[in-house]
């Protein structure tokens, strides 16, 4: 008989991997399907976006933490070109692939599902000028949820990338200790383009910086024009806090189409303003660029006043979350961060970036906004979605002590809704991508 479903009274939350369990179950999956040892296991982070919400591909900034829910690679460099993975999603599935024959999504040498993730890392360094690698056997566990907006793929990739990297003899991540941190840019922008080319998704490199470029007990304040990142603390337990993450389990895609919509409409957008990137507007022009939008938006065809309304959304929202990102830094930096006034004006920006997320973006949906009231008026400082929208996680800042109250809040909020349960996690600032010794 299955175990019942956690009732809204007793929330269900997804526990991170400890480092050597998770590496002690790729390492077994490992030798169950190859047969031999693998020559080390490397592992890479799921994220959480704090605030700056689509604003990477727009050349804005953004505030993630890296999770401490892992992807886990057990590897062993090969002395041909095979590539052969498996997984502990399905242990008697061997997936065979040749590191000659592989290719972007939509050419014969497409890879599907999860594997496109992992061979792409190595298909990528090829075409960024690291030719000749080997092939490579590799067993994936990873507990980074699925489908919840905390970058599951991005942590893959980056598992492959710091294995890769490191079989091959590449010298580009160095070890968490010691990281070598434009190594590891380089390695963001060879994730991505897997991400992009060979899975198909649109999506800028936060995921990938924060994966590969974070550090415990902060929070990485990633300008995604230039690349360049500053460690911001974020040491929550200290000031008594939590952040709580709510897996909303609505299906979540980033290759729906709905992703892709939001950025070309940036990227209009940007075209009809003059601008290269929107992070090029300044916030105190904003004004006069929304009119300039409603004047121009359609003129190649005659004017398009709907268009140019979906347009000014677009453009208003990224322009003033920019802006909410870099006066929410500046009140980390603060000496009494997280505590009275500054905990109030942290969470008020929260609660601002969700509003412009559902009103100006249009990327929240029922559930997540669901999860976001309840939480807050459990008595959450702040609350929001978190990641790219249409279904996956919100975040709520909240005190230690009141997450198991606010779980169930958010937890009967849903049973009441009718939606399917949700599931929590306690997102922790943690580690970036490296290998376990």
């Amino acid at each position: 008989m299955s175990a019942p479903s956690p009732s809204p009274a007793q929330p269900a939350f997804s526990p991170a991997l400890e480092p050597q369990e998770g590496a002690g179950a790729a390492t077994d999956l490992f030798r169950r399907a190859f047969g031999v040892e693998p020559d080390g296991v490397w592992y890479a982070p799921g994220r959480v976006n704090i605030i700056g919400e689509h604003t990477d591909y727009n050349g804005g900034l953004a505030l993630p933490i890296a999770l401490p829910h892992r992807a886990y690679l057990a590897l062993r460099r090969r002395q041909d070109r095979t590539i052969r993975l498996v997984s502990s999603r399905d242990a008697q599935a061997i997936e065979v692939l040749d590191l000659d024959a592989i290719g972007p999504k939509g050419t014969s040498g497409e890879v599907t599902q999860w594997a496109s993730y992992i061979a792409g890392v190595a298909w990528s360094l090829e075409r960024e000028g690291f030719t000749g690698l080997p092939g490579f056997d590799a067993a994936l566990v990873s507990c980074v949820p699925l489908g919840g907006g905390l970058s599951s793929s991005a942590a893959l990739e980056c598992s492959a990338a710091v294995a890769i990297d490191e079989a091959a003899g590449l010298g580009l991540a160095g070890p968490v200790q010691q990281p070598d941190d434009a190594g590891r840019a380089r390695l963001v922008g060879v994730c991505v383009r897997t991400e992009n080319e060979m899975a198909g998704a649109p999506t800028g490199g936060m995921d990938q910086s924060a994966s590969l470029r974070c550090r415990e007990g902060h929070a990485l304040e990633l300008d995604c024009r230039d690349g360049s990142v500053e460690h911001v603390p974020f040491d929550l337990a200290s000031q008594g806090l939590a952040l709580l993450v709510i897996d909303t389990r609505a299906e979540h895609s980033l290759t729906d189409g709905q992703y892709g919509a939001r950025r070309e409409a940036c990227e209009e957008a940007a075209r009809i303003l003059g601008v290269d990137l929107l992070a090029d507007l300044d916030p105190q022009d904003l004004d006069e660029a929304l009119e300039r939008l409603r004047r121009s938006a359609g003129q190649d065809g005659g004017p398009d006043p709907e268009r140019a309304e979906v347009l000014v959304r677009r453009v208003r929202h990224v322009v003033t979350e920019i802006a909410r990102t870099r006066e929410l830094v500046a009140l980390l930096q603060e000496a009494d961060a997280l505590s009275g006034e500054s905990l109030a004006a942290v969470g008020a920006l929260m609660d601002a970036s969700h509003e412009s997320l559902r009103v100006d973006y249009e990327c929240t949906g029922p559930e997540l906004d669901t999860a976001v009231e309840a939480a807050r008026a459990a008595g959450a400082h702040g609350a929001r979605m978190t990641g790219g929208g249409f279904g996956g996680s919100a975040i709520a800042l909240v005190d230690a002590e009141a997450v198991p109250e606010v779980a169930r809040a958010v937890a009967r909020a849903y049973a009441t809704a009718g939606f399917h349960p949700p599931a929590f996690l306690n997102a922790v600032p943690s580690a970036p991508a490296g290998r376990l010794a």
